[in-house]
């Protein structure tokens, strides 16, 4: 099973960037920390930080031909303007869900690429990264064994 990891806009300054809403895990740090929780889960992850939309985009569409199981994003950045990631999430056979590490909603942010996923993890810190692996992982392995994978 293979999954991409896609960390928007200003996620590569994780750790750095507002630790009092983020933490001070790191980027590198949590990429570590889900390396080993794919490795646990028996699972290829990819992960991809990028600062421009349509780098995501094009990311989203190339594993999508390269036919990856699964798409985990923290569309940060693009979460107001990102119009042209929803239309990408809802053009591809994978499953997407969306990762925000901050309550967006009690934060009073909208998020215009949620409507294009299965679903959205928020508000957890980086066990929100965690626990949106393992339910996708779980989701997938489910989809198999039923046959609507």
């Amino acid at each position: 099973m293979k999954l991409l990891l896609i960390q928007g806009a200003n996620m590569e300054y994780l750790g750095r960037r507002q630790p009092e809403l983020y933490g001070t895990t790191t980027a590198k740090e949590l990429d570590a920390l889900l390396r080993r929780q794919a490795k646990k889960l028996r699972v290829t992850l990819d992960i991809l930080y990028t600062n421009i939309e349509g780098e995501a985009v094009s990311a989203i569409y190339k594993a999508d031909r390269a036919k990856v199981d699964g798409i985990l994003f923290n569309p940060a950045g693009f979460l107001h303007t990102g119009h042209a990631l929803h239309d990408c999430l809802r053009a591809i056979s994978a499953p997407a869900l969306e990762i925000h590490m901050t309550n967006i909603e009690k934060r009073g942010r909208r998020s215009v690429t949620a409507a294009a996923a299965i679903g959205v993890i928020a508000g957890l810190g980086v066990d929100s990264y965690v626990l949106a692996l393992e339910a996708m992982v779980a989701r997938l392995r489910k989809a198999k064994v039923s046959g609507s994978a």
